[in-house]
């Protein structure tokens, strides 16, 4: 077992006795939306895993510790700090060797999942290329995480602040099955379509866990991606679009480059859609949590 990593009793339990674990990401918790509404919807995504028989591992990083299942405390006192870096793969080796807190992004709660044996992680979106990538090579690390980390990642696809038939083309490029989950369309986050169609449509949960299986039994390395759409009553219209396009132009004009795009704009869309795009992001993540959950217990049960 890696030194560096803490897992929960519960999910340690868990793993040793062939249970489904589900891995939730950090970021979401510390940079993703105010208190106590950051916790509140932690503590929310983790019941929804239990109710479908799973048990959810939130991943972070508390004084250099990798840690697979927070505790109430330590959820906790992700929402309230100020003094957490967000931690990618990059990032980790500062973060642990000076005893630092970190949010893991998606890449880097794959890595801490793959190194602790969990084969299921539910997030929002995942990264992606992003406009204007030809110039500014700004191709996000979740990317090439999914190309050779073994975890399956069920999301509701992409923002379309990113390019999305460019990130659909990477990760084509990489050999990463890109899956729709009962749907043909890949989703763009806040909608349940985004112009362009998945690979193949998964019909239900047994299904997708096989898919995985199939994938690591014959030593294809790398995740997947399971697309799954925002429920339809919470989904958002097209003038979501025109918050993106002027969000996205004021980015421009402020020189925002890097790192602090994504913060900005998602901030930034809230505020022209008056919450609306927070209340669809909290609703999604809900979703993939229900379908994650019932992923991993399908995937538990082949072994069975």
């Amino acid at each position: 077992m890696n030194k560096y990593l803490d897992i929960n009793e519960e999910v340690k339990k868990a793993l040793e006795e062939g249970k489904p674990v589900v891995a939730l990401e950090s970021t979401i918790i510390s940079h993703g939306m105010p208190y106590p509404q950051n916790v509140k919807t932690a503590r929310r995504v983790e019941e929804i895993v239990r109710e479908q028989g799973a048990i959810p591992a939130t991943i972070a990083v508390i004084d250099g510790r990798l840690k697979v299942g927070l505790t109430s405390d330590e959820l906790e006192f992700f929402g309230q700090s100020s003094d957490i870096l967000k931690a990618s793969r990059r990032d980790l080796p500062f973060i642990i060797a000076n005893q630092l807190h970190g949010a893991t992004t998606v890449a880097t709660t794959m890595i801490i999942a793959e190194m602790a044996g969990i084969k299921v992680f539910v997030t929002g979106g995942i990264g992606g290329v992003h406009r204007g990538a030809s110039e500014t090579f700004d191709i996000s690390a979740d990317l090439q995480e999914l190309a050779k980390t073994n975890v399956a990642v069920v999301c509701a696809g992409v923002k379309s602040i990113l390019d999305i038939g460019l990130t659909l083309e990477y990760l084509e490029t990489q050999g990463v099955p890109v899956l729709g989950y009962q749907t043909k369309d890949f989703p763009a986050f806040y909608t349940r379509t985004s112009g362009y169609e998945v690979l193949y449509k998964l019909d239900d949960a047994e299904v997708t866990a096989k898919t995985m299986k199939a994938k690591w039994d014959m030593k294809l390395n790398g995740g997947l991606v399971i697309a799954n759409p925002v429920p339809a009553e919470k989904a958002m219209d097209d003038s979501i679009n025109e918050a993106i396009e002027s969000s996205l132009l004021e980015c421009n004009q402020r020189g925002i480059k890097g790192k602090d795009i994504t913060p900005f704009l998602l901030g930034r869309i809230k505020e022209v859609t008056e919450g609306k795009s927070l209340d669809t992001n909290i609703a999604l993540v809900y979703n993939n949590a229900k379908v994650g959950g019932q992923i991993a217990v399908a995937y538990a049960g082949l072994d069975k």
